[in-house]
């Protein structure tokens, strides 16, 4: 199971007022360390089907987040809780931070 792009900015708007956790890798085409990591967001994906979703955003196509949250460099993989930003992991990760990030965030 592939996480899903975020396609724009009305998307992204209506996941932070109706998801209470998800997740959010900011991405691009051109980035090797995003083409190390997508398989570990997908597993993300996966493993925490159900309980949290997980999206990838390419930056190329959405500056609008990448201006709103200050994000400077990718990958750069964001946690939202209740609508906020609770957490950004920057860099190529290995699975178990991104797991463990999220299952702290989980109620």
């Amino acid at each position: 199971m592939a996480a899903p792009y975020i396609q724009d900015e009305s998307e992204f708007d209506a996941l932070l007022t109706t998801e209470p956790l998800f997740v959010v890798d900011c991405t691009a085409t051109w980035c090797g360390p995003c083409k190390l990591i997508a398989p570990l967001i997908d597993q993300l994906a996966e493993e925490y089907s159900g309980r949290a979703k997980v999206f990838k955003l390419d930056m190329d196509a959405n500056k609008f987040v990448a201006k709103r949250y200050g994000i400077r460099s990718i990958p750069a993989v964001m946690f939202f809780q209740q609508g906020e930003l609770a957490e950004t992991l920057i860099g190529a990760k290995p699975y178990e931070e991104f797991s463990n990030t999220l299952t702290q965030y989980l109620a």
